[in-house]
């Protein structure tokens, strides 16, 4: 059950950003920068260790941040993970973000006026692929993903990213924790379960960057035939059917895809975010 808040200092509604991470010090000292910035002050900001190296430097790198660690006492995966920083979560709106991914400025401002009326809210992304270089990323190239929101359609080929989304806590109360045995898929999973119940929405801003680099292993390219197993697990669950499971980017090009791609606010001016970790 989560613990939420009685009363704060703040008259703002509190955020709780739930953020998994393993030894990504880099990453996630570019995702506090982004939280640094943000319009939007009144965060509680939960990263959860996954028993990787020690984070506690992002205390101190950002003391303006209230961020609370905690660690995990072994390896169990970001889903594990995830589940662990929801017992932690006393916010009025929970929002999920990978250790990877950055947030534009606005975004938290963006989506709790979006979701007034609804219970989840998520944005489009642009996807950006990026080099290492002097201790921090450089952009390589990006696009544009947005695409309408169309549960049947979602139902093929689901086009909702997790990182960025904000939801009431409510969610968790009535469908329970994020599902671990679907594993690669449990934000495809928590999003049809989420939709069957509750009021969800697309919000046309790509306010959120989601980390991609060709060099590296990706959840995008992944080893499709690991993968597979979790895939059919989802679609039994859910009663999807025969799912492909071809490479991220070929499924972009498959035309029921391309025919639900949507207009979108861009506001990234395409600078990377440096953080305080190597000034």
């Amino acid at each position: 059950m989560i613990n939420r808040r009685c009363s704060q200092l703040s008259d703002q509604p509190l955020v709780s950003i739930i953020i998994p991470t393993y030894n990504r010090r880099i990453e996630l000292a570019e995702l506090a920068e982004s939280l640094y910035r943000q319009t939007y002050k009144s965060l509680q900001i939960i990263i959860v260790n996954d028993a990787g190296p020690s984070v506690d430097f992002i205390q101190e790198l950002y003391p303006e941040l209230a961020i609370q660690i905690v660690n995990m006492p072994q390896n169990l995966k970001h889903v594990h993970a995830r589940n662990r920083g929801l017992q932690e979560a006393k916010g009025d709106y929970i929002m999920l973000c990978d250790d990877d991914d950055l947030l534009l400025p606005i975004h938290i401002e963006r989506m709790l006026q979006e979701i007034q009326g609804y219970d989840l809210v998520y944005p489009d992304v642009e996807i950006f692929d990026y080099v290492y270089e002097n201790n921090a990323r450089s952009i390589t190239n990006r696009f544009v993903f947005a695409y309408e929101f169309d549960v049947p359609a979602m139902r093929r080929f689901s086009t909702f990213f997790s990182s960025g989304c904000i939801f009431r806590p409510e969610l968790i109360e009535a469908l329970g924790p994020f599902d671990t045995e679907v594993f690669h898929y449990w934000d495809w999973d928590f999003f049809l379960r989420a939709a069957e119940k509750f009021r969800v929405k697309r919000a046309p801003i790509a306010s959120v960057l989601y980390a991609f680099a060709q060099q590296g292993t990706s959840n995008m390219s992944g080893q499709l035939d690991n993968m597979r197993p979790f895939l059919d697990m989802l679609s039994a669950k859910h009663g999807l059917g025969d799912l492909p499971t071809k490479n991220f980017f070929l499924l972009l090009e498959e035309p029921e895809v391309k025919e639900r791609q949507a207009e979108t606010e861009l506001i990234w001016d395409g600078e990377p975010i440096r953080s305080r970790l190597f000034e």
